[in-house]
């Protein structure tokens, strides 16, 4: 229950964490005024925080002000086909009527799904907008938002043009707030980039609209593979001497991303080989 959950941070927190106080600790890690930052959060790993999420998102916006850019994954994966269902999966019999009944993906009323309580809380926020991808949307507010957020084609999801690449490209950082590179979605455009030999690639589907009329969209992509994104996460910040630091109770690590995707692509054309059986 949410409550028993809330009580368990109270337990872990000394004292109750303010907005201030985030302010004042992403400020001494890095964050400044007109940065471009995606964001990728666990809030319960902050601590008891008087505000919750939204002091969250209120502490970010008013340390990077207008001129900077808040982003967030605002990630859909119920919108998916279900015969790829893990957890859990359907009954065979159900997919012809998911496929069918799905609700089409809708950037402002489809919840996100598995990526956190902060950027389901965000993504509702005034001046907040949503890319158009069925499943791994970004939402973006401040001055570079609808130039994130204004093309994001089926696929390559994570590649050009998308708001990955944008991000990439204008110079932006990454915050992992309590999380580790595996929950780092940029690692996926890094993946992308790399264009390696082989990598196995999956078709997809979702629900979408299309000219005002209700489709089964399908596309073929790359298939993710974040096995070995903590390695690879690990071994940039060796390779920079990186010392993480905290807000609230969480370790927070703020890296520059255009480095971060560079030493990632070159880490996976030398590390992973893919055989064409794949």
């Amino acid at each position: 229950m949410a409550w028993e959950h809330e009580r368990e941070v109270i337990k872990q927190t000394a004292s109750p964490i303010t907005k201030r106080q985030l302010m004042a600790a992403l400020q001494n890690i890095g964050l400044r005024q007109g940065d471009i930052v995606i964001v990728h959060s666990a809030l319960s790993k902050i601590g008891w925080i008087v505000g919750g999420a939204n002091a969250v998102i209120e502490a970010l916006q008013d340390l990077l002000t207008p001129e900077g850019t808040l982003v967030m994954a605002s990630h859909s994966s119920g919108n998916s086909d279900p015969t790829l269902w893990q957890y859990p999966p359907v009954p065979k019999a159900w997919v012809p009527i998911i496929k069918a009944e799905m609700l089409p993906y809708n950037p402002a009323t489809t919840p996100t799904r598995g990526i956190g309580t902060v950027p389901e809380v965000f993504r509702k926020y005034p001046y907040v907008l949503r890319s158009t991808h069925p499943q791994i949307s970004v939402v973006a507010w401040g001055k570079n938002a609808k130039k994130i957020i204004e093309t994001h084609p089926l696929s390559p999801g994570f590649g050009e043009t998308t708001p990955y690449e944008k991000l990439y490209l204008l110079n932006s950082k990454v915050l992992l707030l309590g999380v580790d590179h595996t929950n780092n979605t940029m690692l996926h455009y890094a993946e992308w980039k790399a264009d390696l030999p082989n990598h196995p690639k999956q078709s997809q589907g979702a629900a979408i609209l299309r000219g005002g009329v209700q489709i089964w969209a399908t596309w073929e992509d790359i298939e993710d593979d974040d096995e070995d994104f903590l390695k690879v996460g690990h071994a940039y910040e060796a390779s920079i001497n990186y010392h993480p630091a905290t807000v609230g109770n969480a370790t927070a690590k703020l890296l520059p991303l255009q480095g971060l995707i560079d030493f990632a692509v070159s880490w996976f054309r030398q590390n992973r080989h893919y055989s064409i059986s794949n």
